[in-house]
């Protein structure tokens, strides 16, 4: 081709939150990331790990290559986004979202954009091929959607840069929805799209669903009907797949220029789409209690155990000082009893006065008598062994100095202080008032 269309945009401004959902979780996850009193700041300063919520759902779509993967992402954004056509044209995984201007990103940028899938590095190649679309449509509820287009899928000697069976479920398995799209015109038993669905089925079975897109394209009513009964005999093969209340919707993109007397469910992945995107608003409403209570009892817990930390203090230092005063205490008091020794009570009276000195005479005198108790052979080994005894004292001295704990500050304690008020008095209540808001949306009022 010597040229390339510009492709067009669904909404050329961005619009502002429309949605009770699109708020509610724009303002849960302001409350993680606020530069000053972000949850994730406070979970950094105390040790733990937390991530923020996501504000759109994850909803990865699956399925043989020329499945209408592409084109549905195109048809519920109402923009050309995503190549669509016979031949492979995902080779790669593709997420497409809703932003504030037409942009297209590459694997380190669409990282940085969605930080919670940069374990997908652990496949070695898929970096290479990881790509992101930001579209500026606000259609349907496609600013609250994340669509994650994954390659086209064939069996054979078809050889993929990365270990895709592995990347595809890995991806399944942080996705809030998996569409698995069968493509009735000869692909849809496709074995390499059946063992990732059944290995799916065993950790996230209850976000699959299962369609059969381009509905339209597969004949008569019987040539449809014996497609699905197909599909229907080779998943009731595999055990893991082998469910009640099996559900596989027909699907196809409307067209005015070729209308089709086929049924068109296409309105069904719409709801379920919308569906789950209520149920994130409640579970990142849950989530964000449940935060603050980890965050709440993590600050109780550490105040408590500087409490305990103190206490501890406290008493090695009063082992160390003891151990050190005696340490230092004994071979003084031994030493001065040698030197006392050598005055007569007369001499001490003069030097120190008739009370102090007798008080001295006292103490070195019991010193003095148990040295002369001891038999002078032995005067020498008791000396090593006093002298090694008042070593152990001083050494524990050292080792009780040493087992003191860290104790946090009084600017430390004042700030946790502050945390666990600021959680308790503005996040939970912003919570609730939250949770309020969206049961006003959907409940009548006589039930509050």
């Amino acid at each position: 081709m010597s040229g390339r269309k510009p492709r067009s945009v669904a909404n050329p401004l961005e619009s502002g939150i429309t949605t009770p959902s699109e708020k509610i979780l724009k303002e849960c996850h302001t409350l993680y990331v606020d530069s000053e009193n972000g949850l994730v700041k406070i979970a950094i300063s105390l040790g733990v790990r937390l991530l923020p919520p996501r504000k759109k759902i994850i909803v990865m779509i699956m399925g043989n290559h020329s499945a209408g993967k592409s084109s549905f992402i195109n048809w519920y954004a109402e923009e050309h986004i995503q190549k669509a056509g016979v031949a492979i044209e995902t080779q790669g995984f593709t997420f497409v979202t809703s932003g504030r201007k037409r942009e297209s990103l590459t694997g380190n940028a669409t990282l940085h954009l969605y930080p919670h899938f940069r374990p997908i590095l652990e496949f070695k190649g898929a970096m290479d091929y990881l790509t992101a679309e930001i579209s500026t449509s606000k259609q349907k509820k496609f600013s609250l959607v994340t669509f994650v287009d994954t390659p086209g899928l064939v069996d054979g000697d078809m050889v993929y840069p990365f270990d895709v069976n592995a990347a595809i479920t890995w991806l399944g398995e942080q996705a809030d929805l998996v569409f698995v799209f069968f493509d009735p015109m000869g692909q849809a038993l496709c074995k390499r799209t059946l063992n990732i669905v059944e290995k799916l089925s065993e950790t996230s079975g209850d976000k699959l669903r299962f369609y059969l897109s381009k509905a339209d394209e597969a004949g008569k009513d019987t040539d449809r009907q014996r497609v699905m009964m197909q599909i229907v005999q080779e998943l009731c093969r595999r055990p893991g797949l082998n469910k009640c209340g099996f559900d596989m919707p027909t699907i196809y993109i409307p067209n005015p220029q070729k209308p089709s007397r086929c049924v068109n469910q296409i309105d069904v992945v719409c709801e379920t789409i919308e569906k789950t995107i209520n149920q994130a608003v409640q579970k990142t409403l849950d989530q964000l209690e449940k935060d603050c209570d980890l965050m709440c009892s993590t600050i109780s817990s550490r105040l408590e155990q500087d409490r305990a930390d103190v206490t501890h203090n406290k008493s090695v230092r009063l082992h160390s000082f003891l151990c050190g005063a005696l340490g230092i205490f004994l071979p003084a008091l031994f030493i001065l009893s040698l030197i006392v020794n050598t005055f007569s009570q007369e001499q001490l009276d003069e030097l120190l006065g008739e009370g102090p000195s007798r008080t001295l005479f006292v103490f070195t005198g019991i010193i003095m008598y148990i040295w002369d108790w001891i038999p002078e052979d032995g005067q020498v080994l008791f000396v090593i062994v006093f002298g090694a005894f008042c070593y152990l004292l001083l050494f524990l001295a050292k080792y009780f100095a040493g087992r003191g704990n860290k104790t946090l500050t009084k600017k430390e304690k004042r700030t946790m202080a502050e945390y666990s008020d600021y959680i308790q008095d503005i996040v939970k209540a912003k919570k609730g008032n939250l949770y309020d808001w969206y049961l006003q949306q959907c409940a009548a009022e006589s039930d509050f």
